[in-house]
């Protein structure tokens, strides 16, 4: 990967789940004289190395211009947001504020503090929405049509960063599909399996996973496979085509019920897996995959975390946090 020279991140959301991940892989691409800074809402300021953690709330628009306004960054890594998909539909005016106008407060003030930085933008592949309905492997060119709040409010972002990149905004915008590893919430699918499977080994829960629709395929990555995406396209941003969009995918769909299948294989514990409608999403989609191919052609980016690995490596996380109490 090419390498950036004085280069200043701004890591927003840097201390969520994905944030952690990339201000790890961060660490080791840049060189010795590159700055990390890593603002979240809670995060509390503090110095370690070259990484400089701070407060900021995405929302508040003149917090974000004076924070670009100081520390000039020639990258911005934007990860904030509001990440699940029931937590947005639960609060939907939080999730646009945060999702799109924090994204417009930071493109804003990168247009007039420093307009030279460059913006990684971390967006979604909820952006297509309905257009998973025909049935194939989706690409950038792909429709968006969203078909919940979390994905309208960033297909809303994605597509303003897009208009703006066509003026003079330097604007990258990154698609992930769906990724887990380590550290994630119990929010998301294969967390909330594994949390449940670590109570039930140590006798905290009866041996009963309550699910609802498991048989909706998903295109699911490795939390580190998506970190290094997001690194590459730093790394890489001056060869990139301005405004581009870039799908991070494995190209392969599962289906839920295979990864629970998967994680009861590795316990000792006998599981009874029970239906239930309540826990059915509304307006879910039975099919999400996506086509990477542009990934591999403009960062020489693919996955190489192996499943089997992932998904050991989640359940031993909860396994740990479990028996920590």
């Amino acid at each position: 990967m090419t390498q950036v020279g004085a280069a200043k991140v701004l890591v927003t959301g840097g201390g969520g789940f994905v944030g952690q991940w990339v201000v790890e892989a961060l660490q080791r691409a840049l060189p010795a004289d590159g700055e990390i800074l890593v603002a979240d809402r809670a995060q509390p300021n503090a110095m370690v190395g070259n990484v400089c953690s701070m407060a900021l709330d995405v929302t508040d628009a003149d917090a974000v211009g004076e924070l670009l306004r100081r520390e000039r960054p020639t990258h911005i890594l934007h990860l904030a947001a509001i990440s699940a998909v029931t937590d947005a539909s639960r609060d939907t005016r939080g999730a646009w504020a945060v999702n799109f106008g924090g994204t417009f407060n930071i493109a804003l003030a990168v247009d007039e503090f420093c307009p030279e930085t460059r913006i990684v933008h971390c967006s979604s592949a909820e952006v297509y929405g309905a257009t998973f309905n025909k049935g194939v492997a989706v690409d950038e060119t792909a429709m968006l049509d969203p078909t919940n709040a979390y994905g309208a409010a960033k297909a809303a972002a994605d597509i303003m960063l897009g208009q703006m990149a066509r003026l003079r905004l330097r604007a990258i915008r990154m698609r992930p599909f769906n990724h887990t590893g380590p550290g994630q919430t119990e929010k998301f699918v294969v967390p909330a399996f594994a949390s449940q499977i670590a109570r039930i080994e140590r006798g905290e829960q009866e041996p009963v996973i309550d699910v609802g629709d498991i048989d909706t395929k998903r295109d699911f990555l490795d939390v580190r496979d998506v970190a290094d995406a997001y690194v590459r396209a730093l790394l890489q941003f001056e060869s990139l085509p301005q405004g581009c969009a870039i799908n991070v995918a494995s190209g392969h769909a599962r289906t839920v019920r295979s990864v629970l299948e998967l994680m009861l294989a590795q316990s000792p514990v006998r599981i009874e897996v029970r239906s239930d409608p309540s826990r059915v999403r509304p307006n879910d989609t039975p099919l999400i995959v996506g086509n990477a191919d542009r990934a591999k052609q403009l960062l020489g980016w693919e996955p190489r975390w192996a499943w089997e690995d992932t998904i050991l490596n989640v359940l031993n996380h909860w396994r740990e946090r479990v028996a920590s109490g």
